[in-house]
């Protein structure tokens, strides 16, 4: 039995090009200046990936604005005056809004992977963004465009692109709801919470049961600048409703948990047969780098709830998933990257399960 392991998504961008996007942004650099600048970025971060010996590797988002608002870049039809995150720490992020229909993508997550595919021979995993997070880009009424229109709209693009990502040959496609969480903060009741799983839902009733085993879902309280935005959230209210979206894979936030026993023990009774697991047993935010030996007792603790034949490792959430998040060094990733990986084998061994798939 192998235990399979994986990282989320972004690695903290190269001050030179989180400065770069920052000079393109304000128009100081053209795009094309600022190209170079990026495919260097991207190339070191391939690179850095492999030398980890991780199975399955990512671009480390290095060319995403965020995790959430790549769809939006080259559209006109936004307003700066979106929904508003707080986060533990003081700080914010706002979403743009919507201001006139139709909602089309600008950018597909395809194109990100194209990128990577041709710097590497690796299995590329590629995160998407929730249709559940873009849903929060209409937040007034827009005359001559309703809401439902907006949402068929919404549905259609986002399995566009997930299909579009599978189609282009990547090894897993994981959609980011980090906002699950965050609405049981805005909505204790529940039904926001419900409202987006349904929709999710939506969007994987589009895809047969054979791709949706190469779809997944993360959940995490949202990492941004070393803090969150609803850690103190109970995951109880939250992971069953969570397990009935219809993914092959869920990524749950583990290792920055206070009681992740308790956590296992919800997941143990609510994940279906055909699912896999993959538990955080690395947090991003702590600077302190996890011991292989620490990252083998998460995996045990959570193979004492989840079969190990439904039970991959992965990290808590991604390192930076907001372009210029610089809280993190992309050293520190990398090492908790490979202490990660390393930690997976140790684990893989005292369960019975041999090494890690060769890379």
């Amino acid at each position: 039995m192998v235990i399979p392991t994986e990282p989320i998504g972004s690695i903290p961008r190269p001050p030179e090009l989180v400065a770069a996007a920052r000079d393109a942004q304000a128009g100081r650099i053209s795009p094309a200046e600022l190209g170079p600048i990026a495919e260097r970025a991207l190339r070191d971060t391939i690179r850095r990936f492999e030398e980890t010996g991780s199975p399955v590797i990512t671009d480390g988002e290095q060319t995403k604005p965020s995790f959430a608002t790549y769809p939006l870049e080259g559209l006109s039809n936004l307003a700066p005056d979106g929904v508003v995150i707080p986060f533990a720490d003081g700080h914010t992020r706002r979403l743009p809004r919507l201001s006139a229909g139709p909602f089309r993508y600008g950018v597909y997550a395809s194109q990100y992977l194209a990128a990577a595919k041709h710097l590497t021979s690796r299995p590329i995993k590629q995160a998407v963004i929730s249709a559940s997070a873009l849903s929060l880009l209409y937040a007034s009424e827009i005359p001559g465009y309703p809401r439902d229109h907006f949402l068929e709209d919404l549905v259609d693009e986002a399995a566009t692109d997930i299909r579009q990502t599978l189609a282009q040959g990547a090894d897993s496609v994981q959609i980011d709801f980090t906002e699950a969480r965050l609405s049981l903060k805005l909505d204790p009741s529940g039904g926001l919470l419900e409202n987006f799983v349904a929709l999710n839902n939506r969007v994987l009733e589009r895809f047969s049961p054979q791709e949706r085993r190469r779809i997944g879902v993360h959940t995490c309280p949202g990492g941004d600048r070393d803090s969150t935005h609803s850690a103190d959230v109970s995951y109880a209210g939250l992971l069953p409703v969570l397990f009935r979206l219809q993914a092959g894979r869920l990524y749950i936030q583990l290792a920055s948990e206070k009681d992740p026993e308790s956590v296992l023990k919800i997941a143990q009774q609510h994940l279906a047969p055909d699912q896999m697991l993959f538990a955080g047993v690395i947090d991003p935010i702590d600077p302190v780098v996890e011991t292989p030996e620490q990252v083998r007792d998460r995996i045990l603790l959570a193979a004492r709830y989840i079969r190990p034949s439904q039970l991959g490792s992965t990290d808590d959430c991604g390192f930076s998933p907001f372009a210029d998040d610089t809280s993190t060094s992309r050293d520190t990733a990398f090492q908790k990257i490979r202490a990660r990986v390393a930690g997976t084998e140790l684990a893989a061994v005292q369960l019975g399960g041999g090494k890690l798939p060769s890379t």
